[in-house]
């Protein structure tokens, strides 16, 4: 059977995989492209979460499209309505007609000589038999996330065979399962544990936040006022266009805030965290956070939810160690036992670069956390190869964006110019100085900070987290520089 060849191949049909695909098209029309999807749908992390309450994290007029504005008045959206945008907008554009769904991609070597990609891949029947199939492609555009899409991370919780009850975890939500009356022990207190504990409180006998230290949290409309005025007053892709740049310059200013007056953003966090709980409650012990504002992700809830809830008594919050599970729930350190029908193991996830695709340059396998990362798209060393890593202190297509738009430009650069291959070569004196992820403490990037790649000590070998400084960078600098090596094939 002859190998299909492809000029670029898109590993992913989530939120980036679709804006890449609109990106090349716009800037490349004529190369032939697919996307192999490893799920049966398009949505990626929105059809992969089921949990009750899924929502966005941050923002739906950042969060979506700046080539297709989003109309929802939600401003925090549920996940359902985010699957059912990105799916609209594939279909709008034409693009679900290149997705090749339940293509798992296990490895991808490249070829100096050849100028190419071979993608193995495995695609699964629906009898669930699974088929090898082969590839190759010009260049290969990952957008399959950061994280571990078959499980997520749990703790080895001493006792947890000991426990009568029912353990899930958000990643593998059962549809099924039945939550009314229930005594429910919610352990984290990221963006999952926040968006399910006053979802799961609105039916449950009792919902318990079992948190080992305090996370900052921050209440916002789920109606943005402002979006909602300009949609009365001026077309839609105007109001949009403001709203978003709106949100923007605001998110950016109070990164920028936190991290050069930490106290000040601090203090103002707290003042809002008390006002919602009250005078008597103990916002010092349960969200005080250890670290200062930024360091992790802020947590964002709609209309103060998980305030209300807590306020009125259907959900708490425990912040202690975990001793032991038990037959009947969690015996803390301090003693104390939550007594639980569901313990729900909200712990985060696991980092995988590339979806964990086996890189291989002319038959050496790649060590990613020997690679420098070139404007946080591409890998020194490692020829005609993206990825997509969005922002950790703003909405991920913000960045996936200006990657796409990008990489696309890269693309056509290098068809006008009669170039077969690319490569980042870094200097000499651009050894290796900081890790991928910077001043970021939370423990999903913690546990695999040492695997990611690493940062250089100048541009263009720095990973930023900011917007206006990726726009300069990403779609306003020439293409070419020293940093990158071009090279034509030779026959």
């Amino acid at each position: 059977m002859p190998v299909e060849h492809v000029d670029v191949l898109i590993v992913g049909a989530g939120l980036s995989g679709i804006g890449a695909a609109h990106h090349l098209r716009r800037t490349c029309p004529g190369k032939r492209f697919v996307i192999l999807e490893n799920r049966g749908a398009i949505g990626g992390t929105w059809d992969l979460f089921r949990y009750p309450g899924v929502r966005s994290d941050s923002d739906m007029f950042t969060m979506a499209y700046a080539f297709r504005p989003w109309s929802n008045p939600r401003a925090i959206s549920d996940g359902h309505l985010i699957r059912d945008y990105i799916a609209e907008t594939a279909r709008a554009e034409g693009i679900d007609r290149h997705i090749r769904f339940h293509h798992r991609v296990v490895r991808a070597d490249w070829s100096s000589q050849d100028a190419r990609w071979t993608i193995e891949a495995v695609r699964t029947q629906p009898d669930g038999r699974e088929e090898a199939i082969t590839l190759t492609c010009g260049f290969l555009y990952s957008c399959a996330g950061y994280y571990r899409y078959s499980s997520g991370y749990t703790p080895a919780f001493r006792g947890r065979e000991r426990f009568t009850g029912t353990i899930v975890h958000p990643q593998a939500w059962p549809q099924d399962l039945d939550y009314a009356s229930k005594r429910v022990v919610v352990i984290g207190s990221g963006a999952t544990a926040v968006t399910l504990v006053p979802v799961l409180a609105k039916t449950a006998a009792h919902v318990t936040m079992l948190q080992r230290s305090p996370t900052y949290i921050v209440s916002m409309p789920a109606l943005d006022p402002v979006a909602i005025a300009l949609a009365r007053l001026l077309p839609s892709r105007l109001a949009f266009a403001i709203a978003r740049w709106k949100n923007i310059g605001f998110m950016t200013y109070l990164y920028q805030l936190a991290r050069r007056r930490p106290e000040l953003a601090k203090h103002a966090l707290l003042k809002q965290a008390r006002a919602q709980l009250g005078a008597d409650y103990d916002v010092a012990t349960h969200f005080t956070p250890r670290y200062a504002p930024w360091e992790q992700r802020l947590c964002l809830v709609p209309d103060a939810d998980l305030f209300a809830s807590i306020r009125e008594g259907r959900a708490s919050v425990a912040t202690d160690q975990i001793e032991t599970f038990t037959e009947k729930g969690i015996r803390l350190r301090s003693g104390q036992e939550l007594e639980a029908d569901i313990i729900v193991t909200a712990t985060g996830l696991v980092l995988e670069i590339l979806g964990g695709i086996d890189v291989r340059v002319d038959g050496a396998r790649v060590d990613f956390s020997r690679t420098l990362s070139y404007k946080g798209v591409m890998y020194s060393g490692v020829p005609n190869l993206a990825a997509v890593f969005g922002y950790i202190n703003a909405s991920w297509t913000l960045k996936a964006d200006l990657i796409s738009a990008y990489v696309a430009r890269l693309i056509a650069y290098m068809d006008r110019n009669g170039y077969a291959q690319v490569s980042p070569r870094p200097g000499e004196a651009e050894a290796p100085s900081a890790d991928f992820v910077e001043h970021f403490s939370s423990g999903y990037i913690q546990r695999s900070i040492a695997s990611l790649p690493k940062q250089g000590p100048r541009a263009p070998w720095r990973v930023k987290q900011n917007y206006f400084a990726d726009i300069m960078s990403l779609r306003y600098a020439p293409v070419a520089n020293k940093a990158l090596a071009f090279t034509r094939l030779t026959t």
